[in-house]
């Protein structure tokens, strides 16, 4: 084969690429790229509504570094929407809705599950998912005593938080599971409605206890640069006159908080989404006044690295090579 002689060139450059999809799309590869840094976010869960309900479940989180693609290539990205928050009354209210999966479809796809939905009390478990979701509260006498929270997948996030309590004890409801940890449970106080509040003295100390449970946390991410946070689990809803759960950082939403107005007359703080394109699970609703459903979870994200690529050169070529790497565009000569 006839060889080619000359002076070393210049290598070419294929600069790094960073592809974030907040919604469904298609990731098409650049020529010299055969593997790839991906974060695969799912729709995180919503909560549940009414009653003293569980946060909504983070999507699931999966990021990881060499999966292999090919050059010059497209692929199909699903970015998952978070699901819908429980209603309100009559009782039992439902619950929140479990989010949808993200997926990027490289040849070996990688898949991330919703985030499960928060619940109330009046069913025997939260939602599993990515992240689970949180129960809400669940008296000793009641039928599904004790409940369960929702589990997460393995590798992908956390188990919610639960809200079981001997009676006469309540509590608000559990927070939904994160990426980097588990919802926390609810914490106990002491009124029932056989034991009520007196209006005369609307906080006393052992009401102020029966708070709502925080998401779980979430997990970070510099694959853009900077940490970012995805996937906080949702805030369970605060018990009728008490605190709510904050949202796990990472985008979970504050569950409903009405300590500012104990009968029901002054501002408070609604169930909160969680965070467009973070995961992040929806806040769990507490009792009247209305609005009192949970809020829906944030959408989730695809984000694909492509890392800078340089061509090794030679200053001695046959012409096949040379004729491939002008083929290709890859010849700087």
């Amino acid at each position: 084969m006839p060889r080619l002689v000359g002076a070393v060139l210049n290598p070419k450059l294929q600069p790094e690429k960073i592809n974030t999809f907040n919604s469904t799309g298609t990731l098409t590869t650049q020529p010299l790229t055969t593997e790839v840094e991906y974060l695969v976010v799912a729709g995180g869960g919503g909560g549940g509504g009414s009653y003293y309900a569980g946060g909504g479940g983070a999507g699931g989180f999966r990021t990881a570094t060499g999966n292999p693609v090919s050059g010059n290539s497209p692929y199909p990205v699903v970015v998952g929407g978070g699901g819908a928050g429980g209603g309100e009354n009559p009782s039992p209210a439902p619950t929140g809705t479990k989010g949808s999966d993200s997926v990027l479809g490289t040849p070996t796809p990688i898949t991330s599950e919703g985030g499960g939905f928060g619940a109330n009390g009046e069913i025997p478990a939260g939602g599993p998912g990515g992240s689970g979701g949180g129960i809400g509260f669940v008296g000793s006498d009641r039928p599904f005593y004790p409940a369960s929270a929702g589990t997460g997948v393995p590798g992908q996030g956390y188990p919610g938080g639960t809200s079981n309590q001997t009676y006469p004890n309540t509590a608000g409801g559990g927070g939904g599971g994160g990426a980097g940890g588990a919802g926390s449970n609810a914490a106990a106080g002491g009124a029932t409605p056989g034991n009520p509040i007196p209006v005369s003295n609307p906080y006393p100390v052992i009401i102020s206890l029966a708070v709502g449970g925080p998401g779980g946390a979430g997990l970070s991410s510099s694959i853009t640069g900077s940490p970012v946070y995805y996937a906080g689990g949702g805030g369970g809803a605060g018990w009728a006159y008490c605190l709510g759960g904050s949202g796990g950082i990472g985008g979970g939403g504050q569950g409903q908080d009405m300590s500012p107005s104990p009968v029901g007359t002054g501002p408070g703080i609604y169930a909160q989404a969680g965070t467009a394109n973070t995961g992040g699970g929806g806040g769990g609703g507490s009792h009247p006044p209305s609005p009192a459903g949970g809020a829906a979870g944030g959408s989730g994200v695809v984000i694909v690295k492509e890392a800078q690529i340089a061509i090794d050169t030679s200053s001695v070529w046959d012409l096949r090579t040379v004729f491939r790497q002008v083929k290709a565009g890859n010849w700087n000569g």
